[in-house]
């Protein structure tokens, strides 16, 4: 990668960076804007790529989008009521668009509406339910794991981890990364337990690296899956250097949720 593709690269990604770091410290609801507008992106990135954008598509791509905006706001509860009614809106939308695929139709739908939607809504559930800061540190594990994998892998990786559907990722990446956000747990731990208002259990924080690296690393290979059987290369080009909305938050749409179920059940053992 040459010196200019480089800087474009750090530079959006420092924007991006900036963004959920920003809203974060702004409140629940620019951090839940943030994630509707990642969720509004990524779904048609997502109906670009497994369906041609076309004025007949429209009216399901406008409601996919209103579920996913819907569900990004379920911490309040009361949007769920709304994503109900759009889903039922959705069904009964087949009915009128004449299509010779209207199972096919309404399974990418719901797959969109689940796949992203409710992942960020559960990470925004996460910042209601316990705080934002929580939040963050996910985040900064995420990418704390994305750079120990990267550097590990660069420099040991022999050991293909998924050769069918990510050549690039090793085993000695995977577990590079694991290692690293076992280390950053640890800090953390010792010296961020307060401000990230988790329990200052040592074990609490290593089982919550643990979760975060397996987790994002499954929802990156899932997204690898779906773009290899697709022939893309890329969900988009939003983000000059890194690719679509897509490419940059399927970790996360693992992680998240993942996040919810571990944090949930350590508070009740």
């Amino acid at each position: 990668m040459d010196l200019k593709k480089l800087l474009v690269r750090a530079l959006s990604g420092l924007v991006y960076v900036g963004l959920i770091v920003g809203c974060i410290f702004w409140g629940q609801f620019p951090f839940t804007w943030l994630a509707a507008l990642f969720a509004t992106l990524a779904t048609i990135e997502f109906e670009k790529i497994t369906h041609e954008l076309s004025p007949r598509t429209v009216p399901t791509l406008i409601l996919d989008i209103a579920g996913c905006v819907a569900l990004t706001f379920c911490w309040m509860f009361w949007p769920l009521y709304l994503w109900v009614f759009i889903l039922l809106c959705r069904m009964t939308l087949e009915l009128y668009i004449k299509s010779a695929t209207p199972l096919a139709n309404l399974a990418k739908s719901m797959m969109t509406q689940l796949y992203i939607g409710l992942p960020l809504g559960l990470m925004c559930c996460i910042g209601s339910w316990w705080n934002l800061n929580v939040v963050l540190v996910v985040f900064f594990m995420i990418w704390i794991n994305d750079t120990g994998a990267f550097l590990t892998g660069s420099l040991l990786g022999k050991h293909k981890l998924f050769e069918r559907i990510s050549p690039k990722k090793s085993w000695e990446g995977f577990i590079g990364g694991l290692l690293f956000n076992l280390g950053a747990a640890t800090l953390f731990c010792l010296y961020g337990h307060e401000f990230f208002g988790l329990d200052k259990s040592l074990g609490m924080w290593l089982g919550l690296g643990g979760v975060v690296t397996i987790f994002s690393t499954w929802g990156d290979l899932v997204e690898s899956l779906m773009k290899r059987s697709l022939n893309i290369k890329d969900s988009g080009n939003i983000m000059p250097g890194h690719g679509g909305i897509l490419d940059r938050i399927d970790s996360l749409l693992f992680a998240m949720p993942a996040t919810l179920l571990y944090l949930t059940f350590f508070s009740l053992i």
